[in-house]
Order: structure tokens, then sequence, then C-alpha cells
């Protein structure tokens, strides 16, 4: 099946196979003066993609290097064929999404490293696009253009929104396919598929192993923007998620949890005084919306775990303080105010409470823009715009 340009966009269907070619599997990196490209894939658990996952990989000329990390999926990794492009990292126990795609990002050999979900199939020129875009200079992250697997038409993720407390979600998800085809600045990455040079990738360190799972894409865009870097969004680089929207308690606590971790350690101490009280107020609603759903028990044991490492949290954030370039003054128009995912998210607040968050931004961004000098010794890129060959279309 033809896979589609971006200007053909109510063709995108995910390919029905993808063909392997043995005789260029030894090329597991890229040619002359492109640069090389390793991928990292996660498995954990059933994996029912997982085949489609890596057979599209092998697809891609020349082919890439592949790190598969068997987090617990033991079964369905014995179950594909072996492939020399293909490294097979097994952890002793689970590392968790951060913990295991470090695990993986370490033994890269790559220029570029892009992270592929294993229930994601990408496009013959994916990882390409996304390499071209993240060797721009300035560059950190480039997110590609999701798609939901079960609507090849309709958009999973265009990039991240992420809003000032921390919330973020899958962004335009469900619109048309075709409504986003321009390159664009965004504020975080999908995690779900993304690339990153490698040397910017061991620069912020990795994912944070202490989110385990969730928000972890959050936290790594906000410090590469911080670093100095910016991140992108390439809609030529494309492919489809077939992604379990599905909320239980045990992921709730993980949201929450490492939604908190974000919010306590990413922002400098002043614009933490300025934003705690609507953060108290929003966290009063959190728990409400906690006890009607049943998951007051997980949202109750994140508050404590915030508590109980609270040393831990105090030494990351002097960490990530003492690294960025960027005050929090020239990061804020990145971040939005309202918490306003796409219908059935599963998240929706009251309007009042989105106009209270606006009204609250709007003050602490102007006391921020006021009071606190640029810090960077790089001029900020937040709105500058990095082509790529869709630029053409």
């Amino acid at each position: 099946m033809t896979v589609p340009t971006p200007d053909e966009p109510h063709n995108t269907e995910p390919p029905a196979s993808a063909v392997v070619h043995p005789a260029s599997a030894a090329a597991a990196v890229s040619e002359s003066a492109q640069p090389s490209v390793s991928v990292v894939v996660l498995a954990y658990g059933a994996e029912e993609y997982l085949a489609e996952c890596i057979a599209a990989l092998l697809a891609v000329q020349p082919v890439p290097q592949i790190v598969l990390v068997d987090n617990g999926a033991t079964a369905a990794v014995d179950a594909l064929e072996p492939h020399p492009a293909v490294t097979i990292l097994r952890p002793e126990q689970n590392l968790g999404f951060s913990g295991g795609c470090n695990l993986g990002a370490a033994a890269t050999a790559g220029d570029v490293i892009v992270f592929v979900n294993s229930d994601v199939v990408i496009a013959p020129d994916a990882l390409r696009e996304l390499s071209e875009q993240v060797s721009q200079p300035g560059v950190g992250l480039a997110s590609g253009r999701v798609l939901l697997g079960a609507e090849p038409d309709r958009v999973n993720s265009v990039g991240n929104p992420i809003q000032f407390l921390g919330f973020s979600w899958s962004g335009s998800m469900g619109d048309l396919a075709s409504a986003h085809t321009k390159p664009k600045t965004i504020a975080g990455v999908c995690g779900a598929t993304f690339g990153v040079r490698r040397a910017v990738w061991f620069e912020l360190g990795g994912f944070d192993p202490i989110f385990f799972a969730y928000c972890e894409d959050m936290d790594l865009s906000l410090r590469t923007w911080q670093r100095g870097y910016s991140v992108q969004f390439v809609p030529s680089a494309i492919c489809w998620h077939w992604h379990d929207f599905g909320r239980h308690p045990r992921k709730m606590y993980l949201l929450e949890r490492n939604r908190l971790i974000c919010l306590l350690t990413i922002y400098e101490p002043r614009t933490l005084a300025l934003i705690a009280p609507i953060a108290l107020v929003v966290e009063a609603g959190v728990m409400v919306a906690a006890i009607r759903d049943g998951w007051a028990k997980q949202k109750w044991a994140g508050w404590v775990w915030i508590v109980r490492h609270r040393s831990e949290l105090a030494a990351r954030h002097r960490r990530i303080q003492s690294a960025r370039v960027r005050s929090d003054a020239q990061l804020a128009p990145l971040l939005q105010a309202p918490i306003d995912p796409p219908p059935g998210f599963g998240m929706t607040v009251p309007p009042i409470l989105n106009r209270l968050l606006s009204a609250d931004w709007r003050r602490i961004t102007h006391q921020l823009m006021q009071s606190a000098p640029p810090r960077t010794k790089r001029a900020p890129r937040i709105y500058r715009r990095v082509p790529t060959t869709t630029d053409s279309l």
C-alpha cells in the first residue's frame, strides 16, 4: 500500500505490511553526509503491534540501527524473526518507559536517536524527516505527525500543548490530518515518535528515571527549551499510533504524581511562589474529581510520595535551575492557561476555572516579564520557524 505524502492527507492509511531487505540489513546507520539514525523501541506486555512496528522500521532505506528493549514483553519479542539490524536488550527488571528508553539510547550509535513506541507504524521517510529537522542549528527535539491507527485520517498528536500547572495532552487529537501540514514550533513533543540529536539527548541527561512512566516527554521538552534549544513539529514525519486511551487508577497515580514532580522542579523559585495560590485551588479540584471517579486513594498516594521525597525533589530543582540558560519569563509564552484537551480525551474543567486560570496566568506572566532579567547567553529561538522539506508543498 502506498504511503501518503503530506499533500495527500485523505489517503493517510498505514502500510498493510513492510518488506524487509536482507541485503541492506548490515546498514545499521545511514550513509555519506546524512546523519546516522538509531531507533529505540520499548516493549512491554502483550504488544499486539510490535511485529508491525519493527517491520516498518526494517523497511526504511538504509536500514537503521534498531535497539529493542524488552521491558516485560518476552513472548512478543521472542516471536520476532532475528535480524542483524535489531539489538535486543533485556533488563533484569521493568525500568519503566523513562528508564527503558534511557537504556536503549545508551546502546545506540547513531548521530540522531528516534524513539518509536511499540504500537506505532512509521512511514518510510519519517526517520529521515525527523533526522533532518533535529540536525538544524538550534533545534533540540522534533515531533512527528502522529495519526490514529484506528482512524488513519485523524490526528493523535501534532505536538503536545503544556498548561502552566503541568497538564499536557495530545495536541489537536481528532482533527483531520489534512488540517496540519505546516511545520511549527511547539511546546512539547509527543513521546510516541520523536527525534533528538545524540549529543543533545546526553546533554539533557535523557529522560529522568524518577518519572517511570508518563509526563517524561513534557519534562524533557521543557528542559530542552530551558537549555536554549527549540522543539519543532514535523508534519512530513508521519506515523500511525494504536494507543490505548484508557484511564485506570495506577495510570492516574503516575500522571498526577509526575505532573507535580515536574511542576515543583521545573520553575524558578519566584515563579513557584506566584503560581502557588492557583495551584492549590486546582489541586483541591483534582481531588474532588478523583473522589468522584474512584481514584482518590491514588491521588492521596501521589501527595504522600511528594512529601516523602522532598529532599530528592529539592536536589532535582537545584540541578535543573543551575543548568538552564533561559528564564521562566522568556519561556512563559510557550505555555497555555486553559485546561482544554480535545473532546473524548477524558479530562474536562468548568469554564469558570479556565477563565480564572487565564486571568491568573496573565498576572503571573506580567510580573515575570517586569521583574526577571533575561538569563540566557543565547538568542531566544521560541518563535523562530525552522524550514523543513514540507515548506515547498
